[in-house]
């Protein structure tokens, strides 16, 4: 194996973290970049003292000049609550992000990883949602700011490839779980075990019968590693996640009962533009990656719920106050 100097920016986060910890256990130089407006130092402090890793703090919306083999882009908040707290800033992180990390890989040669998201998708009118589909999106609504500037990203590593054969790879990725999710990040998982754990009512959305496919984060790290590693003729985008549905009502029941908490299920108005259905078709990363996701959902439930067990929760910051 040969060693690569490997740039994660928005390492500090959920999925970052535990890619930094792969890389670096890999025997890669890994520089993590993040401006902690919603990650944790916390989640990367256990790498400071290992001599292949180094944290940064910086902003992806300014440049950055480093020289790097392989960049892999994760930064920019992606709970609702929290790229809607500064849309403009959420679009800005997206699109000069991609800017930045594309001119540093046009300088140094660097192959590089766009992680995108099923939210490109929209509320899908195609069941399960292909890479072909377009996408049913509101470019005025409030989740705008993260749909339309990831979309507006693929754009913009598309045409670099095109025009400047940049190497670049992008990936849709769906919803993801596991530790290290920050308890008031406002995502269903982390919301939903969150209160169960402490006894309070879970809160559930419209009448709890959308649905989602949640992959385990070590599963879906690894399709982020293989597609990198892919031949240069795999550009993507890929789709990531779990083709196996559950409806919110059920997500919930579930994580009441792995818990053993009385936590009783109540109900709110549905936010708008909210997707009603979300399920990749993992067809492509089948059959070019050979990966699928292997984590069943009670197991990956209980590994979470066991370290939400561990962390204390007045020990966190909500990052925005819409959680």
């Amino acid at each position: 194996m040969s060693i690569k100097r490997v740039l994660v920016t928005g390492g500090a986060g959920f999925l970052g973290s535990h890619l930094c910890d792969r890389l670096v256990q890999a025997g890669h130089d890994v520089v993590c970049v993040d401006n902690f407006f919603t990650s944790q130092k916390q989640n990367v402090a256990h790498l400071l003292a290992r001599p292949n890793f180094e944290l940064i703090r910086h902003d992806v919306t300014h440049p950055l000049f480093l020289e790097v083999d392989e960049i892999y882009n994760l930064a920019c908040p992606a709970a609702p609550g929290h790229y809607q707290y500064n849309p403009i800033k959420t679009m800005k992180t997206s699109v000069l992000g991609a800017i930045h990390v594309l001119g540093m890989a046009r300088r140094c040669r660097a192959k590089v990883l766009q992680a995108s998201t099923s939210e490109v998708y929209g509320d899908p009118d195609v069941h399960p949602q292909p890479e072909s589909y377009r996408g049913s999106v509101n470019p005025i609504g409030p989740r705008a700011c993260y749909d339309e500037g990831k979309r507006a990203a693929e754009t913009l590593f598309l045409d670099y490839h095109r025009m400047n054969r940049i190497n670049i790879r992008v990936v849709r990725i769906f919803n993801t779980y596991g530790p290290r999710m920050h308890p008031f990040d406002g995502r269903v998982v982390s919301n939903f075990i969150r209160q169960a754990l402490r006894g309070e009512d879970v809160t559930l959305f419209g009448d709890g019968s959308q649905t989602r496919s949640f992959c385990y984060v070590d599963d879906l790290v690894d399709g982020m590693m293989r597609m990198m590693g892919a031949p240069d003729t795999l550009v993507g985008p890929v789709n990531l996640g779990n083709p196996i549905e559950v409806t919110m009502r059920e997500l919930a029941e579930r994580i009441v009962e792995i818990v053993g908490s009385r936590s009783k299920l109540v109900y709110r108005p549905i936010p708008q533009d909210d997707p009603r259905r979300r399920c990749p078709d993992i067809s492509l990363a089948k059959r070019e990656l050979g990966w699928e996701p292997r984590t069943p959902l009670a197991e990956g439930l209980a590994k979470t719920i066991e370290y939400f067990r561990t962390i204390r929760f007045e020990d966190f910051r909500a990052p925005t106050p819409n959680y």
